[in-house]
């Protein structure tokens, strides 16, 4: 039984060391080499499972200095941010550690009560109590950090490297001042061990309150550039609008003109000049026309980009009808599939270089479809970029899927057999 116990105790303590380990790699990736990637798994487990005890001074710095060293080591980034990573976990570990020892700690010995070890060692039902104390305390601590995983899944996922040196340095003073007070606390304190406990939940609360304020400050940052990016694309387009107007004033002039001279008595030079005018301009009739005449602009532009970079685009939109989608998320939702698409593109052979884009109501919705060629050794992810500006890119299809749910509607992605399919469903208001 003992045995059985033990092994139990085992698995469960690799499941909180892979919590911890995973943790860690969703705040700040892992270096990609695999051996590197096994050995900060194999070594997560003597930093997670660091036992502290009061006024265990070593442990406490040790336990420090191991997740410093951990970090500069094994995971990406710059100095800033694996510090902050440091001041946020440390406390949480250390407090939870700490914690866990000492009321486990406890309960054991008000189960041993006085009893003393034999010749042979603890009696029997002391080490079964042993075995079932030392599982439930690993159980605990399983359930604490699959708590913190669920609480901070959502914040660190948001969180990217886009926050400037000053806000980190203000995050890192503010977690400092916890994570101090509690390993300053737990070797300080000699008499009951009880007083600490509040201070070792305020840290582990105020340790997730700042990632929770990472996540805020990334995402506000994010969300103002997008608001000043998207207020600039729509600048453009309504520009680009307006010459369109004045383009189609003297296109139809032109039109009537050359209709004029082609059926006047001339030379067969004019003659031939005539046609030859009249195929560069009757280009512009092979536009795509939407019924909608912002939405017109972006394929437009889009369309002549493609062209300049050997990528062949077809489109096929019809958005007569679909009037409640309103300009700025239309630029969103088109502009950004279709630049994705073609950054895609870019970087295969020109025969592999073609773009599809379908648009239009289907039943009771507004149906996107863009799809494009990409590399097979590429496994993109939503909100995934391979551009080293994380701060710039890299949000494209998080925008498309934030103006798509504004409707009520849904995006989804899917790489397969080197296509990259992009789809979105809107709801027509009823």
């Amino acid at each position: 039984m003992i045995s059985c116990l033990h092994f139990i105790t085992f698995m469960v303590v690799l499941g909180y060391q892979f919590l911890f380990y995973w943790i860690l790699h969703t705040f700040i990736p892992l270096k990609a080499n695999v051996i590197m990637r096994a050995a900060a798994f194999f070594l997560s487990l003597f930093i997670a499972d660091t036992i502290i005890y009061q006024n265990d001074l070593d442990n406490i710095l040790l336990s420090f200095f191991a997740l410093i060293i951990y970090l500069l080591v094994f995971h990406q980034g710059g100095i800033i941010e694996k510090m902050t990573a440091v001041f946020i976990f440390y406390p949480i570990m250390i407090s939870i550690n700490f914690l866990l020892m000492d009321i486990f700690s406890k309960i054991f010995f008000a189960v041993a009560g006085r009893t003393e070890p034999g010749a042979g060692g603890w009696p029997e039902g002391i080490l079964v109590a042993e075995a079932l104390i030392s599982m439930g305390q690993n159980v605990v601590r399983l359930l604490f950090w699959a708590a913190i995983w669920q609480f901070l899944r959502e914040p660190l996922q948001r969180i990217r490297l886009n926050l400037t040196t000053k806000m980190w340095l203000i995050v890192d003073s503010i977690i400092m001042v916890s994570g101090i007070a509690c390993f300053t606390t737990i070797y300080f304190i000699t008499n009951q061990s009880v007083i600490i406990y509040p201070l070792c939940i305020a840290a582990v609360f105020s340790s997730l309150g700042c990632v929770c304020l990472v996540a805020y400050m990334s995402n506000s940052m994010q969300n103002m550039y997008d608001l000043q990016k998207l207020q600039i694309q729509q600048k453009y387009y309504r520009d680009k609008l307006k010459e369109e107007e004045k383009v189609r004033s003297i296109y139809h002039d032109m039109k009537n003109h050359l209709l004029v001279l082609e059926g006047s008595q001339g030379s067969n030079v004019v003659h031939q000049m005539v046609k030859e005018l009249h195929t560069q301009i009757a280009e512009y009739e092979n536009y795509v026309h939407t019924e909608n005449e912002f939405l017109d602009i972006i394929i437009r532009d889009k369309a002549e980009y493609a062209r300049e970079k050997q990528i062949e685009f077809s489109a096929v939109v019809d958005f007569s009808g679909v009037n409640f989608i309103a300009p700025l998320d239309i630029s969103t939702l088109f502009g950004n599939g279709l630049d994705n698409a073609i950054e895609a593109s870019e970087k295969l052979p020109e025969e592999q270089r073609i773009i599809l884009l379908k648009a239009g109501k289907v039943q009771n919705f507004v149906s996107i479809l863009i799809e494009n060629h990409c590399a097979q050794n590429k496994d993109l992810k939503e909100k995934d970029t391979s551009k080293k500006d994380h701060f710039l890119h890299g949000f494209g299809i998080s925008n498309m899927e934030k103006a798509a749910r504004k409707y009520g509607g849904h995006l989804t992605i899917k790489n397969e057999n080197g296509k990259f399919i992009l789809k979105i469903l809107i709801p027509m208001p009823v």
